[in-house]
């Protein structure tokens, strides 16, 4: 791929992490907005993870000439009919801590037996050229609610998010674990065979 900047549309540390580390052998520069100097209000209206994830990344390429990368990533707990969904990140409030969003979950889910505890992280992946193409993918991580927070290695809804089939939470695995599974992780690998089959014309 020749030297070009990728912007991706998010403001998140945590985030921001998985991402370079993922896409680190593009050999492209992965920026936050707040390092490319973008600083937008953007009004996340969609009824999916994709159509928000369409909005930012449109957005922000009309101010760029890069490639811009925008995700729309949340947890779908099946007990509470597949709350919080695309509200994930504004779920209670918008200043609202995880850590009280996770309380609250484990709350509802109190008294709920461990086979109606299943639930599973979505994201949304949208990337739009120069060129105006819009490219997607999607990924999704099955697990379960757990019944405390544990693991520090996450962010958001990690610590409560129980993965059986490793015995640990999504915020205990080791970040190359996280990555290597993650809905993220899965739709950020799609994105990037497709940016590399559209080298030449990028």
């Amino acid at each position: 791929m020749k030297e070009q900047r990728i912007i991706f549309a998010t403001g998140n540390e945590g985030k921001m992490k998985e991402i370079r580390e993922i896409m680190s052998d593009l050999n492209v520069l992965v920026l936050s907005m707040k390092e490319a100097g973008i600083d937008i209000d953007i009004v996340e209206d969609g009824n999916s993870f994709q159509e928000n994830a369409d909005i930012k990344a449109l957005a922000i390429a009309k101010l760029t000439g890069d490639i811009v990368l925008a995700d729309d990533s949340g947890l779908e707990i099946d007990y509470l009919n597949g709350e919080p969904g695309i509200y994930s990140a504004r779920y209670l409030g918008e200043d609202t801590s995880y850590d009280l969003k996770n309380q609250y979950i484990m709350k509802q889910l109190e008294n709920v037996p461990d086979e109606k505890r299943t639930a599973r992280f979505v994201c949304a992946i949208s990337a739009v050229l120069p060129s105006g193409e819009i490219l997607h993918s999607q990924g999704a991580i099955d697990g379960k609610i757990g019944y405390e927070q544990k693991g520090s290695n996450g962010f958001g809804y990690d610590p409560i998010f129980y993965l059986p089939k490793y015995q640990c939470t999504s915020a205990e695995l080791l970040p190359e674990q996280k990555n290597a599974l993650s809905h993220r992780g899965q739709a950020l690998r799609i994105i990037k065979a497709k940016l590399r089959e559209r080298q030449e014309g990028v």
